[in-house]
């Protein structure tokens, strides 16, 4: 496993010891929830970085990500109410239609609104 991997893992591990301690349980249990739904996306986002590097025709699997990320999105926002979490979902589902537009238009996507906006995602999750 990548050290850019381990990274979150760690995060949520550490958001899931601690947050019972200083919080009520629901309030923790959706912490936890945030912190691993945000893996996930990271994980998607990893996922397309390389299948858009790799196999820069190959835009099935890139569609396939990209619907597993709007997934994992929409789980998020049903199971969260906090808004700096729905403001770093409505930037991740915007930079999300603007990859599948780039490679609907046979244009290499730039990922760097996608990454950032799951970067953003994560940084909230774990604050809280």
């Amino acid at each position: 496993m990548s050290a850019a991997r381990k990274a979150p893992l760690l995060v949520a591990a550490t958001v899931a010891l601690a947050l019972p301690l200083a919080t009520g349980c629901a309030t923790a249990q959706k912490a936890v929830d945030c912190a691993r739904l945000g893996i996930e996306i990271s994980n998607d986002v990893d996922d397309l970085q390389r299948s858009v590097t790799d196999t820069a025709t190959d835009t099935d699997n890139a569609g396939k990500i990209l619907d597993n990320l709007e997934r994992d999105t929409r789980k998020l926002k049903d199971k969260s109410s906090n808004v700096d979490v729905g403001k770093a979902l409505d930037h991740l589902q915007k930079a999300i239609g603007n990859v599948r537009d780039a490679l609907r238009d046979d244009k290499t996507p730039d990922l760097t609104p996608l990454t950032d906006a799951a970067g953003e995602l994560s940084k909230v999750c774990t604050s809280k």
